[in-house]
């Protein structure tokens, strides 16, 4: 399936190189933005413990979801539900820039139950939509967030998640039925969660479970989109965010969460959450900073490149943007 969606929501300002911010808004509980421009950046599959809300203000986004690829320009709103494994990409040479809301479960359903007949749980039934309207929101909301504007973020939030849900939502399928196949991904699941600092091999996992590697691939990735390794990463992550969320030194997230090292960390973070470790905590260091004042914006630190290999293109930049709107 693809799909291309362009609309009329205003680019952002054109950078040269990519660059990135990924924070929260003081006294907003329940959000994270991002504001970024990709050109050679790719997400890996992934997924998110809430819901995905972005408006492409430039370019074109590619999104791999489990049917097909997905392509969103300029304009385009694209919608991924919790626990939807998805990867994003350029999809043209020029890359992509955008605007994006992680609203948490729990901020959707309240918008949902007070502005919606929706029954169970509330979520979008398709992933690009033309609403030039909700583009302009979201960049109103950026905007808000930017200048600490608590109230203004907020309002502009839910006007935007209750138009969302009454054009393009509905209620989330029920969980896949438990059969064998699923009660063993369960289990794999939990085992690896446990022990995550020192998971166990495939076939010790296997083992453990009673069922042959084979099956125990197949039955993961049926449950959840990717097979355990990649599961496994990408939930190594989550963790560390929350560590960096309360204070703790990447250094010591890396050991904590099972990476081999800060660099390690580093890798695997960027990737999936498209800025470093360090960027992430400074920027949550600094909204518990301002949780008694008003925050206004703030600058990102650049991110010296890594040196560069004979053959291969220099590292990204996370270049300083600053007061720049989506």
């Amino acid at each position: 399936m693809v799909m291309i969606s362009a609309g009329g929501a205003q680019a952002a300002p054109q950078a040269r190189g990519e660059w990135a911010r990924h924070w929260s808004c003081p006294g907003l509980p329940g959000l994270d933005l991002l504001r970024a421009r990709y050109v050679r950046h790719s997400f890996p599959r992934h997924a998110h413990d809430g819901y995905v809300i972005c408006v492409v203000t430039s370019g074109i986004e590619a999104v791999g979801l489990r049917d097909g690829v997905v392509r969103a320009g300029r304009g385009g709103i694209v919608m991924i539900n919790p626990e939807v494994p998805h990867s994003a990409r350029a999809g043209a040479p020029e890359g992509w820039t955008y605007a994006t809301l992680y609203p948490s479960a729990e901020l959707v359903a309240a918008v949902a139950g007070e502005t919606t007949g929706l029954r169970g749980t509330a979520g979008f039934v398709r992933t690009v939509a033309d609403e030039p309207g909700i583009g302009r929101l979201i960049a109103g909301i950026h905007r808000a967030a930017e200048a600490g504007n608590a109230l203004a973020a907020d309002s502009l939030l839910r006007i935007a998640l209750a138009r969302l849900l009454r054009g393009h939502g509905g209620p989330l399928p029920s969980r896949t039925p438990r059969t064998a196949g699923t009660r063993t991904a369960a289990r794999a699941r939990a085992v690896l969660e446990e022990r995550m600092a020192d998971p166990p091999t495939l076939e010790e996992l296997a083992r453990e479970l009673e069922a042959s590697p084979f099956a125990l691939l197949r039955a993961f990735r049926a449950a959840y989109g990717m097979p355990p390794h990649t599961w496994l990463t990408d939930a190594r992550v989550r963790r560390a965010r929350r560590l960096l969320e309360a204070g703790t030194p990447p250094a010591e997230t890396a050991v904590a969460v099972g990476f081999t090292d800060q660099p390690h960390l580093n890798r695997h973070f960027t990737r999936i959450v498209g800025v470093p470790p360090g960027a992430y905590r400074r920027e949550r260091a600094a909204v518990d900073g301002a949780a008694g004042g008003v925050a206004g914006p703030r600058r990102r630190e650049a991110v010296a490149p890594a040196p560069r290999r004979p053959g291969r293109p220099a590292a990204r930049t996370y270049k300083t943007v600053q007061g720049a709107s989506s």
